[in-house]
């Protein structure tokens, strides 16, 4: 179930960035669509690992790091020295560092923390009460 609802999360999620990439300007492009992002990035995995066990915190600091790594390529201008033209993929890498962009990714990793935290305390509480669902 857990899976299903994050996969639906993450459809939704994908829309709105293409709405955003497609239609939107000022700062819900510049700023929304790079908190929205990191969320997409978390549900995404949560789909395809939705009841792994591991600390609270591991999922969402990698995928804050990951959106770091990605944006100090931009700075390094990866598109431009690998020579990837498509527009495509240029808009999905990205091709502008923005220290703020940096700041957006914090900013969006912090609702991830937050689903953790509770869905490994909720997974915690389940356990104790059944260990059927601490296999599962």
């Amino acid at each position: 179930m857990r899976r299903l609802i994050f996969g639906l999360i993450s459809l939704e999620l994908l829309g709105i960035e293409i709405l955003i990439g497609l239609f939107a300007h000022g700062w819900v492009r510049s700023y929304l669509g790079d908190v929205l992002v990191v969320i997409l990035l978390y549900t995404i995995v949560r789909t395809v690992i939705p009841n792994k066990k591991i600390r609270w915190f591991i999922i969402p600091s990698v995928i804050l790091v990951f959106a770091f790594i990605v944006e100090f390529l931009q700075l390094w201008g990866f598109c431009d020295h690998f020579g990837i033209t498509n527009k495509l993929l240029r808009i999905i890498i990205g091709t502008g560092y923005s220290t703020v962009d940096l700041m957006c990714y914090a900013a969006g990793v912090i609702p991830c923390y937050i689903a953790e935290f509770v869905l490994e305390k909720r997974h915690g509480s389940q356990s104790a009460n059944n260990p059927q669902t601490a296999e599962e």
